[in-house]
């Protein structure tokens, strides 16, 4: 058998395409979306090589049109969970023994049917059941996950040519095992990408997986069920389940095989699996590797030497882009009194300007939240605003779940530096300022570094080169994801590794060569090509 040290393909970053009015590609998604939006598709979960429908389903209704249905999706019990764990088990066998190559042509083989044939159906996908607008979707949907396949075989090879030195007459080798069992990936609603990667990441690097997307973004999820396998990955490898989240995460957890889990989601969820995994290690044959990125309490910090319409552009589409329903969306902004009056007439106008509706139409820039409970827990936040003395709501507050899900951009200005809405994820669009007298920026900084849990993503504005420096060390653990005089939104993989600490999540970096470590257990090689066959050392004489 033929063998070499191969090089795979340089990884590029997708282009995004513009989907500008009367575009090609505008057309065909469009009709895509609609011809989608007309059907009722009947989604099954995936164990092994078989699809299983048990009757027990979910109807999916696009959050900006919640009484219409484009589809259900089947549930599993604790027998399919069970079975899933022996069919994954079956699975490693083979996949962990399959050359880094091959499992290399596979995942570079989804980037390309995603960047071509599946493109507008992953788009639309995500349009119609997470409410995405249309660029939304194509920098979500398609081209981060195109990166995420692309990129992550790059750093597969970064990582498998990491080896130790070898003095003479030895050869010392490092081997980056797959983990001893299967991985329980747990994947949000709000990005398609991340839904894609959580569960390809490990898979990439030879570890069978356990899939439980969003309830949410099922719709979507199928789609990369159909991409993976057209793509030409072995039954098994990749197990797509859905139904009761504790359910299926009290089985998998209590499961001796269980090796890992890769998470993005709430910061008490993640926290409970913490607390179940310690209570449970007796139970499993290694330490699990626990990996997650879960909230955020993002913010915007000004000073007053900032560009002030560059300040506002940046909270408008910081806070806003895809309803606020991003880990990354900022949620909190300082703003100088001097800078203020000139921010405060500018994000006004630009959510004066905004356009609300379904993504089907392309000039809408906000759609709808992504379910009811969203829309309550929002729409109550803004209700207290309106009552307290301490807030007021200078543009927004409205809100209406007649048809879809809909909250407009709100924009709180509160006098309190401690204002619930300041620490509170709302995960939404709404945005809270605080302003602050511009001889205490420096005081600014301190309070915004108290006063979240969280320290996911954030950015500051200065012109001042020498203040900049500042808050960049003052604000040094703040944020895993620092911008400076940018929006806090819009990592690109292979640019901007993401990923936060303190309650923001474990900060190993999706979409990067950091991420894909964890999924690997070293074994290192010793080989001496003559040993000593006399015990004595020349010290002995």
């Amino acid at each position: 058998m033929a063998s070499g040290f191969y090089q795979v393909p340089k990884a590029v970053n997708e282009p995004i395409k513009s989907y500008a009015p009367g575009s090609p590609e505008l057309k065909t998604l469009l009709a895509t979306y609609n011809k989608m939006y007309k059907e009722e598709i009947d989604i099954p979960f995936y164990i092994g090589s078989k699809e299983y429908r048990t009757g027990n389903t979910v109807d999916i209704h696009p959050p900006h049109d919640h009484k219409h249905c484009v589809g259900k999706y089947h549930t599993a019990e604790r027998e399919h969970l069970e079975l899933a764990i022996e069919k994954a088990a079956e699975a490693r066998v083979k996949w962990a023994k399959t050359s880094w190559q091959d499992r290399a042509a596979i995942f570079l083989k989804a980037a390309d049917l995603l960047a071509g044939p599946f493109r507008d159906k992953m788009n639309a996908a995500t349009m119609i059941a997470q409410s995405k607008n249309v660029f939304q979707a194509e920098i979500d949907a398609a081209c981060e996950l195109i990166d995420f396949f692309r990129f992550n075989v790059e750093f597969m090879t970064e990582i498998y040519n990491n080896q130790p030195q070898s003095s003479a007459g030895i050869w010392n080798r490092m081997e980056y095992r797959p983990l001893e069992g299967f991985i329980y990936a747990i994947t949000p609603f709000n990005f398609t990408s991340i839904a894609g990667n959580l569960p390809g990441a490990p898979a990439l690097m030879g570890n069978v997986v356990i899939w439980k997307p969003a309830r949410s973004q099922v719709y979507s999820a199928q789609v990369i069920m159909e991409l993976f396998k057209a793509a030409g990955l072995p039954d098994g490898v990749i197990n797509m389940v859905t139904g009761n989240s504790g359910m299926i995460t009290d089985v998998l957890l209590g499961s001796e095989d269980f090796a890992g889990v890769h998470f993005t989601g709430s910061t008490p969820v993640f926290k409970s699996f913490w607390k179940t995994i310690g209570n449970n290690m007796d139970t499993y044959k290694a330490y699990p590797r626990i990996v997650g990125e879960t909230g955020g309490k993002d913010f915007i910090w000004a000073h007053p030497t900032a560009n002030a319409q560059e300040v506002a552009t940046a909270i408008s589409r910081g806070a806003f882009e895809f309803q606020g329903q991003k880990c990354s969306a900022a949620s909190r902004a300082y703003i100088p009194n001097s800078i203020w009056k000139d921010v405060k007439e500018g994000i006004i106008k630009d959510v004066n300007s905004f356009k609300m509706g379904s993504p089907a139409d392309t000039s809408n820039f906000i759609n709808a939240v992504i379910d009811d409970r969203a829309f309550k827990k929002l729409s109550s936040y803004i209700d207290q605003a309106k009552k307290d003395n301490d807030a007021e709501i200078i543009v927004g507050g409205s809100y209406d779940d007649s048809k879809g899900y809909f909250i407009e951009p709100t924009i709180i200005v509160t006098t309190n530096p401690q204002y619930k809405t300041m620490y509170t994820e709302l995960f939404g669009p709404i945005i809270t300022i605080y302003v602050y007298e511009d001889n205490k920026w420096e005081e600014s900084l301190d309070i915004l570094d108290k006063t979240s849990e969280y320290a996911l993503t954030g950015a500051i504005f200065s012109g001042d080169r020498y203040v900049i420096d500042i808050a960049t060390n003052k604000l040094e653990n703040a944020a895993g994801n620092f911008y400076i005089n940018d929006k806090p939104t819009g990592a690109v993989v292979g640019q901007q590794p993401f990923g936060g600490a303190r309650g923001s999540g474990t900060n190993d970096k999706a979409g990067s060569v950091w991420n894909l470590l964890r999924w690997v257990s070293n074994r290192t090689i010793k080989e001496t090509f003559v040993p000593p066959t006399d015990y004595r050392y020349p010290f002995l004489g």
